[in-house]
């Protein structure tokens, strides 16, 4: 399992750089100005890497730039690079570093409440494929996760209720008493470096289990079939939405299916989409269905038959339920028409 370090202060570990023969350090236009500047001094003499912020820029047009500075630095086999940002930065970062000379050492340092309480965990890798969200990728465990909960001093309110989308969706997997503590208070209240170590906790429990995603993994995909194809289609229209805000409605969506088939009770699914609702407000749907036409493409899918991961009540999930198109419709026009 990859080593996890949470404090407030950014500190390195004393010689983790004394094995590798360079470093490079993969930044965004974003986190390079409120983030790396406050670390470079700890790094050994290194190459700087810096791409554009956003989702639209997680593609193979931003891999081969990367590919194309490590390989100009001369970064070898026994290289490390070093990803500091949020979630676009650690999974990119990581596909580069797991397909550079079939794979090099990467760490990743997020600094956003989504990467620090999820996708900086688990040793999932992706980029974007046009509209579809993570359709290329790999398994590849970072050396080790260094995170500096200062880092969330520079974070907007949109981008903490973004990544406060994830922690609701562990609470509501596998925690009912996170549960219960979280819709006890205000997005404002919330105390986020106790969320981030209790978060932290629960994914890498399920990742030790499943490293490889053949079982129980897949329930922390809640909320992403709805969410990933309603976030690929924003980018497309150029609308985008955070991916914590995709989600959340991904979740109210999914969340009611589970209820029509039986498996979440009504007051509890009540109880999810009025606090969802109550942090995120609405999302706005497109107007037509094409968007989800992206569904057909999820990774969960087994042939042409959709899989979803639902709760079966608040702290328990099940995955690989198929989900028909006419209980996906229900579920999207119960939404757009503010009926849940």
């Amino acid at each position: 399992m990859t080593s996890v370090l949470i404090q407030r202060q950014p500190r390195f570990p004393r010689s983790f750089f004394k094995d590798y023969t360079s470093v490079a350090v993969l930044a965004d236009e974003t986190s390079r100005y409120h983030c790396y500047e406050r670390i470079r001094d700890q790094f050994p003499p290194h190459r700087l890497i810096v791409i554009p912020s956003g989702e639209r820029h997680k593609n193979i047009e931003t891999c081969s730039s990367v590919w194309k500075q490590m390989t100009e630095s001369g970064l070898d086999r026994h290289s490390l690079l070093v990803a500091v940002g949020g979630g676009v930065v650690g999974d990119l970062g990581g596909f580069c570093a797991s397909t550079f000379k079939r794979g090099i050492d990467f760490v990743l340092v997020p600094t956003t409440l989504l990467a620090m309480a999820d996708a900086s965990l688990g040793g999932k890798t992706g980029i974007d494929f046009g509209t579809l969200k993570n359709h290329l990728g790999t398994f590849a465990m970072p050396a080790a996760t260094w995170i500096f909960t200062i880092f969330l001093d520079t974070l907007p309110r949109s981008e903490l209720r973004s990544g406060f989308a994830e922690i609701i969706k562990h609470a509501i997997l596998f925690d009912k008493a996170l549960w219960k503590s979280l819709v006890s208070k205000a997005l404002e209240e919330q105390d986020w470096v106790a969320l981030i170590k209790r978060s932290t906790g629960l994914k890498l429990m399920i990742v030790k289990k499943d490293p490889g995603e053949a079982g129980l993994r897949k329930t922390l995909n809640f909320g992403h079939t709805i969410g990933h194809a309603l976030e690929g289609h924003a980018l497309q229209i150029e609308k985008p939405l955070l991916h914590g805000e995709a989600v959340a409605a991904g979740m109210v969506m999914e969340g009611y299916i589970a209820w029509k088939k039986g498996l979440l009770g009504q007051g509890e699914f009540r109880e999810i989409s009025d606090y969802i609702k109550k942090i995120f407000g609405m999302a706005d749907l497109p107007s037509d269905e094409r968007w989800l036409v992206a569904l057909s493409q999820d990774k969960k899918n087994r042939g042409k038959e959709i899989l979803m991961a639902l709760p079966k009540s608040i702290g328990k999930a099940v995955f690989d339920i198929p989900v028909s198109a006419a209980e996906i419709l229900a579920a999207v026009a119960g939404y757009s028409k503010n009926q849940m």
